[in-house]
């Protein structure tokens, strides 16, 4: 089965992926930063046990990993695909993970938090992903007793996520309206009416790939329907002032647009050596030239999928042996003209 990021977007959008994530604690246990390891270890192996017969949204049976068991090279890769946060994989106590094979569920166990439920869905569909997350939270919560306070909501570990528990984002690419010299007062406006932008892949001229996170800045004193039409409301706005920024400039200077486009393609499709930024920034150009209709493809294509293929942990866990920086580039660069597809 194809995992999510696999499939194309739909080719018209700027929004790459939409994501809910939940976070809850069980009442029977001190929150993660202050179990012992024993508590860890303990709370850890009965929720998996508890939630191992967990379905995924595809209605086959989720993956239960026990993530201490795992090696660093596996946990980064799930990092690097947006599985787990970074806490999770640099964590050395006891954790855990139930995945669907699809990847558009996880739940991380004895994370920052005991539970945290995550949804995927290409495109905008910060409703579908709702839904999911809110199907497995009621599964949950079927099972075990959440830390719930009547006045405040969830109670969680940090602050900013008591209340709902709910973070709403979605992946917007914005190659040109980041380039514009007014972006940064744009986020800051954004800022004002509840919601926050930062780059997937770094900040200002090194966020690689031009992919940008929308996200709500709170989660108390918010219904979790307020809060996903938030952030559905910015990142439409951004795609549509991407949009218009790209028409205009294909009005007014389509040859440059088209070369920008074909060379991008060309430099992809014959080159035998990548370094991990300049592999990004290529395929934010072709990514670009796809949505504005100028590469068309003789099958449909995830760019993202491919953005995320040749992170170097997902590189070196497809490799059959530990691999020198060259080697490394030789294969990121082997991944990318092995799954493009041919243009028309």
């Amino acid at each position: 089965m194809d995992r999510w990021f696999e499939i194309p977007k739909d080719p018209e959008s700027n929004v790459v992926y939409s994501r809910v994530r939940l976070v809850r604690n069980w009442a029977e246990y001190p929150f993660s930063g202050r179990m012992t390891k024993e508590q860890s270890l303990e709370m850890t192996e009965r929720l998996c046990g508890i939630l191992k017969d967990l379905n995924g949204p595809d209605g086959r049976p989720c993956r239960v990993l026990k993530l201490q068991d795992c090696s660093d090279l596996e946990k980064r890769a799930l990092y690097e695909r947006k599985v787990i946060n970074r806490s999770l994989a640099e964590k050395k106590e006891p954790a855990g993970l139930l995945i669907s094979e699809d990847e558009r569920l996880g739940i991380s166990i004895n994370g920052d938090d005991h539970i945290r439920i995550q949804a995927v869905e290409k495109g905008l569909s910060l409703e579908h992903c709702w839904k999911t997350a809110d199907a497995a939270d009621d599964a949950v919560s079927e099972r075990i007793e959440y830390c719930f306070d009547e006045k405040y909501g969830y109670l969680t570990t940090f602050l900013t996520n008591v209340g709902t528990g709910l973070r709403a984002s979605v992946i917007v690419h914005l190659p040109m309206l980041s380039r514009k010299k007014n972006f940064n007062s744009l986020v800051a406006d954004m800022g004002r009416f509840g919601t926050t932008i930062r780059g997937v892949y770094g900040e200002g001229s090194e966020n690689c790939g031009s992919l940008y996170q929308v996200s709500n800045q709170k989660t108390l004193g918010q219904t979790e329907k307020e809060i996903i039409d938030l952030v559905g409301k910015a990142a439409a706005e951004l795609d549509a002032q991407e949009r218009r920024l790209r028409k205009e400039a294909l009005r007014e200077q389509p040859l440059i647009c088209a070369d920008e486009a074909y060379k991008s393609y060309g430099v992809l499709k014959y080159a035998r050596r990548f370094a991990e930024k300049d592999a990004m920034k290529f395929l934010s150009q072709i990514m670009a030239g796809m949505t504005d209709g100028i590469l068309v493809t003789d099958r449909p294509c995830s760019v993202y999928g491919l953005m995320s293929g040749i992170q170097p942990a997902n590189l070196l866990a497809g490799a059959d042996r530990p691999l020198s920086k060259g080697e490394l580039e030789a294969a990121r660069a082997d991944f990318i003209r092995n799954r493009l597809p041919e243009i028309r």
